[in-house]
């Protein structure tokens, strides 16, 4: 699909490796569960959930490890200590995150978040950031029957935004998140994080930059072309 500006009557954004860096924060917080538990993890299974809700990221925990490994004592562990760093410490925002939030708030683009987070905990990350008055609309893991790769989250936050998904353009950082978005009908442009973009996803010609500041100066530019 080609991004075209004026094809676009909102944004919908992923979270997590995307707005904020907290991909890093979690697989840290992981592997000191692990540590704490006296296990040793496989970090490439770890990166094989990135994008994924904590069902998925539990199964493909479970599958990829051997049946000694304690994962519901190192989840437990991870989840409490990567919730209070949520909760207690600023969080550390991606390069290109606000000026491209308030870029497309002036242009008065509609904006949404679908995160495979759960819709509160999402809520919490945006309010500690100061990126909450961004989003009319945040659809959370919680509040879909299927998580990504599957497009549910996509097509329900563009239903609640009331905008057709051909005419919304979906930020991704993870291949699971792009399947996603790709599938739900949607433009897409994938900022990759911890993972290298995958040759299936890279199949599907979407536009891939190396930070939210490259999508900033592209809309800069379709805009100036348009009006010119």
């Amino acid at each position: 699909m080609t991004f075209l500006f004026a094809d676009v009557d909102a944004v919908i954004f992923d979270m997590d490796g995307l707005l904020l860096d907290t991909e890093r924060l979690s697989l840290d917080m992981f592997m000191q569960a692990c540590e704490r538990c006296d296990c040793v993890p496989n970090r490439d299974v770890y990166l094989a959930c990135i994008g994924s809700d904590g069902g998925k990221t539990k199964q493909i925990l479970r599958e990829g490890h051997d049946k000694d490994f304690p994962l519901e004592a190192v989840c437990d562990i991870w989840s409490r200590d990567y919730r209070r760093a949520i909760l207690e410490e600023p969080i550390a925002v991606k390069k290109g995150a606000k000026d491209l939030l308030e870029f497309l708030s002036s242009e008065n683009v509609k904006m949404a978040v679908a995160t495979s987070t759960k819709q509160e905990m999402a809520a919490k990350k945006l309010m500690n950031v100061n990126f909450d008055h961004f989003f009319k609309i945040v659809v959370g893991g919680d509040q879909v029957s299927k998580g990504k790769p599957d497009p549910e989250i996509y097509q329900k936050a563009a239903a609640r935004l009331q905008v057709p998904p051909a005419k919304c353009l979906a930020f991704e950082d993870s291949n699971t998140g792009v399947k996603a978005a790709y599938h739900a009908g949607m433009n897409v442009i994938q900022v990759p994080d911890l993972l290298e973009v995958s040759s299936e996803v890279k199949a599907f010609k979407h536009r891939i930059v190396n930070s939210l500041d490259d999508v900033s100066m592209l809309l800069r530019e379709k805009i100036m072309s348009e009006n010119a």
